[in-house]
Order: C-alpha cells, then structure tokens, then sequence
C-alpha cells in the first residue's frame, strides 16, 4: 500500500505537472516538506524529468530584506531568469517554518525588489499562460500552517491530504470527475459576456467579452476546485465586501470593502489591515482587477487563513487585485496578485448575461 506521500507525489508528477522524459522540473520549498521532497525527486526520475530543488532556510526573505540595500534587491539572480525562460515545469510546495516571518519587512524595500522582478514575472505569466511552463503550487502540512488554520498538526495533515482527494485509492480519478463536472460550467460561461455577483454587502458586475473561463482542476494548483476568468480591466463596476480575511505580505487584512467605478478601485477600507491596502494601492496595476472566481471544492469545508485553500472553498467567490492571467485574455500587468475571498452560501447570486446561473453556493447549470 503506497503511503500518503507517495500518492501525493504521484499526483502532482503526472497529474499536475505531467513530466516527461527531458523536462527540467524546478521545485522550491523549504527542507521541512523533505518526506514530500524525497518522493517526488523519485517520481520525477522514473517519469525521466530532470528534478532541480530549491530549499530555503527560516526566515531567508526577512534576512535578506533586512539586511540589503537597493542595488542587492535590485539584483535578479541568472538562475532565476534561466529557470523562467528555460524550464518545463515549475513546482512551489509550501512548507513554512513560520507565516508571520515576513511581518515587519519595509515596504519600500519590497516595491524595489517587486519592480525590479516585473521582467521575471512577465516571462513568467507568458509561458504559464501559454502552458509552455507548467506549473502548480501545492501545500505540505507544518506546525506553523496548522496553527494558523486553528488546528492539531494530525487534524491539519488530514485536512490538506483530503481536499487534495489523496485519501482515495485513485487520487487522479477522483480530480477527472471534478475536472468534467467543471467543464459544463466553463462551457456554459464562455457563451456569456456579462457576469453579476449579488450577495451581502456585494454588488459588482464585470464584462468577459473576448475573455475565457478556465476550468481549474488540479493541474496548476493543488488543491483546486475553480472556475475563474479575467474581467475586462475597465468594465468592473460597482462594490463588494469580502467577508473573508486574508494574509498578505506577512499581515492579517480583514473585512476588506472596496468600491470600484469603471474598473478602478476608488475607495477602499478594513476592519484590519487598512495600512496595508494603502500601500498595495500604490503599486502600478494593483488597482484594477487580474481574476474574478468561484471555489467549487467543497472538501474545503473551512477558513484557514491560506489563499491556497480559501479561495477554492465550494460555496465562495474571489476576486483578485492586480496582475491577470494571460491564459484568460486578461491585459493588466502588475508585480502583485491579491485574492480576496467572499462568502456566497447565504443568499449569494451570480447571473450571467441576465441569466441566474448561481444561487447559495452553488452553480444551477
């Protein structure tokens, strides 16, 4: 009987990634994902891909960001731009010592260093885009995540493993089945030019004209369980409440309220964490919308403070400030992307082209 972290990398080699012989696989993490580590290198091999890992030690972007000054951040390391132009695929597992290791960086060290990667994270949002980069970003369960979810380690390991459909006999089954449901919905979408969302404290409407639904089922993410576009930048209107609160750059941001007038986030407030809107706000791009989104997986069945998880819980919508996604048409260039998460399961309704085809958490199409 394989074990959970065998059936994982398995999936995520040839489901997610879908490795074959010759390609070069980046994988970054942290040295506490390593029983992970140790058999995806395993699964890469036997599928004939060339594993190239990055690991990080605690506290590696604090130290940096503290201790540098604008010509290091402004430095982009050549192997960085080698891995963005030149490889096949691109894994992130996260497995953090601690989310709050980032709490107190100087945001003006941070804009310098985000601008000077605006070059990598271009190439890189062309070539995922295009597919020609595949890539997916996944989650190892660690003490620090688990605290952050509210959880016992054991009671979080169960709750990533299943969400990610590991505790089946046939994990890549079970995410074909999410895969074909979704594609009825995403076919549906794309005929449709207007989408509405209603809710609690949410009315907002975009345009998609010439914009395309993708039906996100576990290839680029790990969990997943989406349906998400690219609203066209200027044709957002309107104003919305996400209920839900989010960590960003190392900060806690809750009861986030935006109003947004032809596109263009114009006023903004939070229960917490307004600080740091203002200076997100800042940032070229962040004020128009890259992604607009339903979660479906409903194995995700609680808030745990990870965007990873949160945005896909079935039941919910997310809308992302700043850079878009290429692969849906979408035209707005930014060094950040913020998903921001609200509830729809208690009188939530999405219409399309006048059309309810949503209604308390769930699709009716």
């Amino acid at each position: 009987m394989k074990t959970i972290y065998e059936k994982y990398a398995h999936l995520l080699s040839s489901y997610c990634l879908q490795v074959k012989k010759g390609d070069k696989v980046f994988i970054k993490s942290t040295y506490l994902a390593e029983p992970l580590l140790q058999e995806l290198v395993k699964e890469v091999c036997l599928a004939g891909g060339i594993p190239v890992l990055d690991i990080e030690i605690q506290a590696q972007e604090k130290i940096i960001f503290d201790h540098s000054e604008a010509h290091q951040l402004e430095w982009i390391n050549p192997l960085s731009k080698y891995v963005m132009e030149e490889f096949d695929c691109y894994l992130v597992i996260r497995a953090p010592f601690n989310l709050y290791d980032s709490q107190g960086i100087d945001p003006a060290k941070r804009k310098i260093s985000s601008e000077a990667r605006k070059g990598l994270m271009k190439t890189y949002m062309e070539r995922t885009g295009s597919y020609d980069l595949r890539r997916s970003l996944c989650q190892f369960p660690t003490q620090a995540s688990a605290q952050e979810a509210g959880m016992g380690l054991k009671e979080y390991e169960d709750f990533v493993f299943n969400a990610c459909n590991l505790f089946y006999d046939d994990p890549i089954a079970e995410w074909k089945k999410l895969s074909k449901r979704q594609e009825s919905i995403v076919e549906h979408l794309n005929q449709c030019t207007k989408v509405h969302y209603k809710g609690n404290d949410i009315d907002i409407h975009f345009s998609t004209e010439g914009r395309i639904w993708i039906n996100s089922d576990g290839k680029t993410n790990m969990p997943s369980g989406e349906v998400y576009t690219a609203p066209v930048e200027n044709s957002v209107n309107g104003y919305v409440r996400f209920s839900h609160p989010s960590i960003y750059m190392g900060t806690l941001v809750e009861d986030i309220r935006l109003e947004v007038k032809d596109g263009e986030v114009v006023k903004w407030d939070a229960k917490r964490g307004k600080e740091l809107l203002d200076k997100v706000f800042d940032i070229p791009g962040a004020r128009r919308f890259g992604e607009a989104a339903v979660g479906t997986n409903f194995n995700i069945n609680r808030f745990t403070k990870n965007i990873l998880f949160d945005e896909k819980i079935g039941g919910t919508i997310h809308m992302a400030i700043g850079q878009s996604y290429h692969q849906c048409g979408g035209k707005n260039d930014s060094a950040i992307h913020w998903d921001m998460i609200a509830d729809m399961t208690n009188g939530g309704e999405i219409f399309a082209d006048g059309e309810k085809v949503y209604e308390n958490g769930k699709f009716l199409i």
